[in-house]
């Protein structure tokens, strides 16, 4: 492998890795704070759907990715009203928003556009235009550096630099704040916080509430900067994987940008080597496609060691009278 397709593979796994990269870290926060989230998927779903849909009727993304983000806290205000308010099992839950968003999104797309389920393909203003940094064209001749800055850190969607900018700020806010230590503490004790005299319930909303937001961002780059708009079932399985890497992470924020970016590069190693020649060994397409779940199965066996998530994970909370 040369230097120019090393930097095209990580180049690949980069964009690949954002969507699973906002999809842990909405899983992160909404499970700190006790709240288990097995619905991102459904929600990045419904949240591709409509962002594709309204750019495709608008011709912008950003409305695009407003109806995305507001899909998504709709599906999240659901999972948090049968899981906080009505104290539902809330594994149950998120695998009903997941089949709410499978049906759903396809069904309205059909109505609406009579493509089979998806959404015409987006050009001009409705995909995210990608953003050349300073000094790109200038430092693309200097050796080893300027190919790096100027294909692989240059070069992406907004939305790429606001995932990875969003990993220290969600160190910041769960381990620097009054906020992240009341959320993280909701997650372990939740009747502790409730003797301070701070809302369990309103917390947890919160966090699904930024839940909600972040699977929303991921959903719309999915549609609007990754593909060029909406198809049957595109998220392909990602929110199990994120939830995977959120384990693999043990649910902390700069393990889980290492985690994603690691399945982001077997994806890209997939897409890249379609057939695998191991000395008269051929690895077929199949397998090398298969590679990013099959690490989510070693992964949620227990392979990486133990995980052990938040204590009050799960479990509603009553209130003490």
């Amino acid at each position: 492998m040369d230097f120019a397709t090393l930097l095209q593979v990580l180049d690949s796994t980069v964009r690949l890795a954002t969507p699973l990269l906002l999809a842990c870290l909405a899983g992160l926060f909404s499970e700190r704070s006790g709240i288990f989230d097995i619905g991102l998927e459904g929600k990045m779903l419904v949240a591709a759907f409509f962002s594709a849909a309204i750019a495709a009727a608008t011709g912008s993304v950003w409305l695009g990715l407003l109806a995305g983000i507001a899909a998504s806290l709709v599906l999240s205000g659901i999972h948090g009203l049968a899981s906080i308010t009505f104290r539902g099992n809330q594994l149950i839950s998120g695998v009903a928003i997941n089949f709410l968003a499978a049906g759903l999104s396809v069904l309205i797309a059909q109505d609406w556009f009579g493509q089979g389920g998806r959404t015409p393909s987006l050009v001009g203003g409705g995909r995210w235009d990608n953003i050349t940094l300073p000094l790109a064209e200038t430092l693309s001749g200097v050796p080893v550096i300027g190919p790096i800055y100027a294909e692989l850190i240059s070069g992406h969607s907004i939305l790429v630099y606001v995932a990875f900018l969003m990993v220290p700020l969600t160190w910041w806010i769960l381990f620097r704040t009054r906020f992240g230590l009341r959320l993280r503490a909701v997650g372990e004790a939740p009747e502790a916080v409730d003797t301070a005299g701070v809302s369990v319930v309103g917390l947890r909303y919160a966090a699904v509430g930024i839940c909600g937001l972040l699977c929303g961002l991921a959903g719309s780059y999915l549609a609007t900067g990754l593909q060029a708009g909406f198809v049957k079932d595109m998220t392909a399985g990602r929110g199990y994987i994120a939830l995977a890497a959120l384990i693999f992470a043990k649910w902390r924020p700069w393990h889980a940008l290492g985690a994603c970016l690691l399945f982001g590069l077997l994806q890209a190693v997939a897409l890249r080597y379609q057939n695998i020649d191991l000395g008269g060994l051929t690895i077929p397409v199949q397998v090398m496609d298969a590679l990013p779940y099959i690490l989510t199965v070693v992964i949620l066996a227990g392979f990486v060691g133990k995980a052990i998530p938040p204590r009050a994970g799960g479990e509603p909370y009553v209130k003490e009278r």
